[in-house]
């Protein structure tokens, strides 16, 4: 592929933007902040031209962005999102107002951010070099400034301290939750990888926390606004609205938009509240499908650690209403798979095990063996996840739920046109 610096921002397409991000991936990723600061610094500083919520946690984080921004959007701001990951397209990832980004400006900014790469690798050492999420967020940053955001809602990738989105001049940050996950990359105990999310928190801004923080986190929380002059908000378990996003943690998830947008933009009007409550889906998060006549309801949710999992089973509880369920599931060789499987096995009536498209996928074999172990339902293996669902949705029967989940990826192969080229593993 020819090079930015050749061609040149604007000349390129979104499958030269895509194909650039994938050759990113080699990379891996890198903690650290002073090559976005270079990236940023070359691309002019975008982020300091749009107001910022910063979004942190374990689960609940790109619900609870699209919510928030939801909300600002309906109080008449022009609003930005920016989400990981994505589910079919890079595009999925920025959102303007209501809508992903537009191909021929993704593009552009990817060749704007690839530009600014090329000369930040330039100066760092030779076993060193710009990663694709590092890339991909410049490049958000310089579009939601092109389009003339008035505020954007940014979830942030992984802890919070060394993410590359943590160079925004946030004046709220959110903290979803905190559960032991990434402890290779955070540390091992839940004050340590809160310590690391609860970093992003500036002095004198607003941390809005959700409902049932862990107590460790929560100690920690009042640290760190005592020490930064912040003040802290802690969200109601529901804010008596319903959402058209199906599950009962959407609900939790709403009112902490709810407290997010309020501790941005002071009073909200209850009919923007309700108008974003409305309207506002998260793809692959408890999305139902609809059901042909004479087959099962089919539901993918991109559950991927025991919390998620246990937030999805309390959804399921009222949602079968008797129905008889089997899930396909995939799950990733670092994730807590028994924790996972203890909080969903009691629920099915057969499982069927499959692997997503990314490397790190634990065999199906290695599955069926665990849930044997668990003392779970009947399980069986069948290796490609479409498969997987068509077996699952077989097995449920007519009147049955046929569910998707373990990994976000899984539910990423699922939606993906059959026959197209794989996503980001990243």
């Amino acid at each position: 592929m020819t090079s930015p610096a050749a061609r040149g921002a604007g000349s390129w397409s979104l499958e030269d933007a895509e194909r650039y991000l994938l050759s990113l991936e080699l990379f891996g990723m890198r903690f650290g902040l002073d090559r976005m600061r270079r990236l940023t610094t070359a691309l002019g500083s975008p982020q300091e031209r749009f107001g910022s919520i910063h979004v942190v946690g374990t689960n609940g984080k790109s619900s609870t962005t699209r919510m928030t921004a939801g909300i600002l959007q309906r109080h008449g701001l022009r609003t930005g999102t920016y989400l990981s990951p994505h589910l079919v397209s890079f595009t999925e990832r920025i959102r303007i107002d209501d809508a992903d980004a537009a191909e021929d400006r993704f593009a552009d900014a990817v060749a704007r951010a690839a530009q600014a790469a090329a000369k930040v690798d330039r100066t760092l050492d030779e076993d060193d070099r710009v990663t694709q999420f590092e890339a991909l967020t410049a490049a958000a940053y310089w579009l939601l400034a092109d389009a003339g955001v008035e505020a954007a809602v940014i979830e942030a990738g992984l802890g919070g301290r060394y993410d590359a989105t943590n160079v925004i001049p946030s004046t709220v940050q959110v903290l979803t939750n905190v559960g032991l996950e990434h402890t290779r990359w955070l540390g091992p105990t839940v004050a340590d990888i809160a310590a690391e999310k609860l970093a992003v928190v500036r002095p004198g801004s607003t941390l809005v926390v959700g409902a049932g923080l862990h107590p460790d986190a929560a100690v920690l929380a009042e640290q760190v606004c005592a020490e930064r002059g912040a003040r802290l908000v802690v969200a109601p378990a529901d804010a008596g609205i319903e959402t058209i996003a199906l599950g009962s943690y959407q609900r939790r998830n709403f009112a902490l938009a709810r407290a997010a947008a309020e501790a941005y933009l002071g009073r909200l009007a209850d009919d923007a509240v309700r108008a974003a409550a409305a309207s506002t889906l998260v793809p692959g998060r408890f999305q139902v499908l609809p059901a042909d006549d004479g087959q099962a309801v089919t539901v993918l949710d991109g559950a991927h650690n025991p919390g998620g999992m246990a937030a999805l089973a309390e959804s399921l509880a009222g949602f079968l209403d008797g129905r008889r369920l089997v899930a396909a599931v995939s799950i990733l060789d670092d994730k807590d798979a028994a924790g996972m499987l203890r909080e969903l096995l009691g629920l099915c009536d057969e499982i069927i095990f499959c692997a997503n498209s990314n490397p790190r996928a634990m065999s199906p074999a290695t599955l069926q063996s665990l849930a044997g172990q668990l003392g779970g339902p009947l399980a069986r293996t069948v290796a490609e996840p479409r498969r997987a669902l068509e077996a699952a949705r077989a097995a449920a029967g007519p009147g049955g739920v046929a569910l998707a989940t373990g990994s976000i990826y899984l539910i990423a192969d699922l939606l993906r046109p059959e026959g197209s080229a794989k996503g980001s593993m990243l």
